[in-house]
């Protein structure tokens, strides 16, 4: 389908714009496709109103079963071809201003099953240095719920061995204080002894070593991961953030109390924390047909 007004727009946003390849045969798939909805339909869309935008506001999730991520691209290109017209002088308004945007679903955090931490555990080597470091790295993300960042800068003079606490500094340099269980305690006590030693090459203080003894960094731990998860059957795509949200999730999901997490994880406000009330569909259920009385009957 030609069209001149289209094609005017689409140069503008390569030359003066300077918008990249990419973008801008997004607009024109976006505009096109609009465009020949209107002709299909008999409508001019040099002179649409406001209630056609909402009739192909319903075309497009109805009869197309777009995605709101995607009805919301399409309705952000049409603005800003619409606002384009209006400079122009080739439409007197901009009806899509009008049309709100659809609302994003909100995204549940990802986070490991049981089972499926055991096999990870599993797969470090725990006879050599570095597989020790890489079993700590996941014993300590998933028994602290720590940030990737907390993790590579907690310093072996943070832990108070005997007590199994370690002080974290986190964002906007506060401190708080984690917590972890005897797991944890067997392999750090192994590294500390051992792998670390063998990997340290300096006096530094940092915990967590790379080959070359020096401080392991951010993305080292994720190339860990990645790593660990390839020797594994899991499918997910694993990143350190999924061991803080299992943190969080399992803890709930064993009736730790909301507050109890927020400190845990060092969040600011509560409403951080409460992405984390889904309760699998399992615990819900267990806990329904437990706790309420009249959920059975009794034999």
């Amino acid at each position: 389908m030609k069209n001149e007004n289209l094609d005017n727009y689409l140069d503008y946003l390569s030359y003066q714009k300077a918008y990249s390849m990419y973008t801008v045969n997004s607009y024109k798939n976006d505009i096109l496709e609009f465009l020949e909805y209107c002709q299909k339909e008999a409508i001019d869309y040099k002179d649409i109103e406001y209630s056609d935008t909402r009739i192909y506001l319903m075309y497009l999730k109805d009869k197309k079963k777009d995605t709101n991520t995607s009805i919301n691209r399409k309705l952000s290109a049409l603005r800003s071809f619409y606002k384009y017209l209006v400079k122009q002088n080739i439409v007197n308004n901009n009806v899509f201003l009008l049309l709100n945007g659809q609302k994003k679903a909100k995204k549940l955090p990802r986070y490991f099953e049981y089972n499926e931490l055991e096999e990870l555990f599993l797969v470090p080597d725990i006879l050599k240095p570095l597989g020790q470091r890489d079993r700590l790295i996941l014993e300590m993300l998933y028994a602290t719920g720590v940030r990737v960042g907390e993790l590579v800068n907690i310093k072996t003079s943070d832990i108070n061995l005997s007590e199994r606490k370690i002080i974290i500094l986190g964002k906007g340099n506060k401190e708080r204080q984690v917590e972890y269980g005897e797991y944890c305690e067997e392999i750090l006590n192994t590294y500390l002894k051992d792998g670390r030693e063998k990997l340290k090459k300096s006096t530094t203080d940092f915990l967590f070593l790379n080959h070359l003894g020096e401080k392991l960094t951010e993305r080292g731990v994720r190339y860990i991961l990645n790593e660990l998860i390839k020797q594994t059957s899991l499918t997910k795509n694993i990143s350190p953030h999924m061991l803080r949200h299992s943190f969080a999730t399992h803890l709930l999901n064993e009736g730790c109390d909301l507050t109890s997490v927020q400190k845990l994880l060092g969040h600011e406000s509560i409403s951080a924390t409460q992405i984390y009330t889904h309760v699998t569909t399992d615990r819900l259920k267990e806990v329904y047909y437990h706790s309420f009385p009249r959920a059975k009957k009794d034999d």
